[in-house]
């Protein structure tokens, strides 16, 4: 009976780590504006001229967006929303 007892105990704990682990890993990722290639895109981008994924129509737009692991963004080349607005801002009137 103990071991049938340990058994299922050790069993619920390997599928619970399964379970947890990608919910950790989603908590840990980050909007990254300006480094979406095109119709990569994971949602509305800051001018509103759409208002879902895969419809950028350049690679690299500011103004896109793509989730990223936390703390990736600058390395790829990325902006944070607030970088990313001033610099629509900046260009919207140009």
């Amino acid at each position: 009976m103990n071991n049938k007892l340990l058994v299922s105990a050790a069993l619920a704990a390997v599928i619970s780590t399964g379970v947890i682990a990608p919910a950790e890993a989603a908590g840990k990722k980050e909007k990254c504006y300006g480094v979406a290639k095109a119709a990569q895109n994971d949602c509305a981008n800051l001018a509103g001229t759409h208002s879902c994924a895969g419809q950028s129509k350049v690679n690299n737009d500011k103004g896109e967006w793509k989730l990223v692991t936390k703390g990736t963004c600058s390395t790829l080349g990325g902006l944070s929303k607030k970088a990313a607005k001033e610099h629509y801002k900046a260009t919207k009137g140009a």
